[in-house]
């Protein structure tokens, strides 16, 4: 069959390192407005810029956020991986933690890649019929295994930091 070939696209996430990621996959140009509610609903403080691919009609980047900068890197990133119905979310003063439930239950998200402050290459299929996401490479592989004494300090870092009681 013609145009049935495959290439790959491997984009790379160039973000500060204080800066989080949220990489996903939604269905509607109403998941501009409803991701920033979601966002703006978690915390005062956050920060954040988002930017969502549109995949029919005009396709535009599609933008949002309460911080320029990081509105900016959004989508500057989004016209990289240019996939169509992708959205990419940077996140400053919060974690992607304290994010992730919200925008899982904005209706429109299909699925998320990836949600990380780590080096991010997003793995981009290209087909005839466009562009899209199969996956992330989210940092790098384990040197080891957890020893008790890293176990302790894990539990002891998550209790530092208001995680768990």
């Amino acid at each position: 069959m013609a145009g049935t070939g495959i290439s790959w696209d491997v984009v790379r996430v160039d973000k500060p390192g204080d800066v989080n990621v949220v990489i996903g996959q939604a269905h509607f140009i109403k998941t501009v407005e409803d991701l920033h509610e979601a966002l703006v609903g978690v915390s005062p403080h956050l920060r954040f810029g988002l930017a969502f691919c549109e995949a029919s009609g005009p396709r535009l980047v599609r933008r949002s956020g309460n911080d320029p900068e990081l509105v900016d890197l959004a989508v500057r990133t989004a016209s990289a991986i240019a996939a169509g119905h992708s959205f990419v979310v940077f996140l400053r003063e919060g974690f992607p933690v304290n994010v992730l439930n919200p925008v899982k239950s904005v209706p429109e998200v299909c699925t998320l890649f990836c949600a990380t402050a780590n080096p991010v290459d997003v793995l981009v299929a290209v087909t005839g019929l466009g562009r899209g996401i199969v996956g992330v490479v989210d940092g790098e592989p384990p040197l080891g295994v957890e020893t008790d004494e890293d176990a302790a300090g894990r539990r002891s870092l998550l209790r530092a930091i208001g995680y768990k009681l």
